[in-house]
């Protein structure tokens, strides 16, 4: 069996939907002329019904679309529609607190970590300049284990 690919551009891809649509469209009207008296009744409130249904929906989107391009009312924003109220100064404030509180953390704990390295370091001068041993027996490898090694 032998594969074809058809590469279809988008505008011929529509052209095609378009067409089988209006095949399937003629093949339901011809049929529809031999339904029963009843039946077409039906069909024809439900497609009223239906088209009903699709312009109200429609409408929701048009008037959604409308609402976000014009600001939204107050249900996108925070305040109640006044301009310039307190509620709406307190709103904002409360709202950048949080984010103002986590950075004021963050500066704190960064604080107090530079001020921990500075104390073990200056421990660490403190003892080597009050030892009788120099500097430089610190980078032996021999002293270093010496060092580790625990005294009894």
């Amino acid at each position: 069996m032998s594969k074809h690919n058809i590469v279809l551009s988008p505008g011929s891809l529509e052209a095609l939907q378009a067409r089988y649509g209006l095949r399937v469209a003629a093949r339901l009207t011809e049929a529809s002329q031999d339904l029963p008296h009843d039946v077409s009744e039906r069909l024809k409130a439900a497609r009223e019904l239906a088209m009903e249904r699709a312009r109200l929906a429609q409408q929701a989107q048009c008037t959604t679309s409308v609402q976000a391009i014009n600001g939204g009312g107050s249900t996108l924003t925070l305040g109640r529609g006044g301009k310039g109220g307190r509620l709406e100064h307190w709103l904002k404030l409360a709202s950048v607190l949080p984010i103002l509180a986590l950075v004021a953390g963050f500066l704190m704990i960064e604080r107090l970590h530079v001020r921990s390295q500075i104390r073990t370091a200056a421990e660490i001068d403190a003892a080597l300049l009050a030892d009788d041993v120099p500097p430089s027996a610190y980078s032996d490898p021999g002293f270093v284990e010496f060092l580790k090694t625990p005294r009894e």
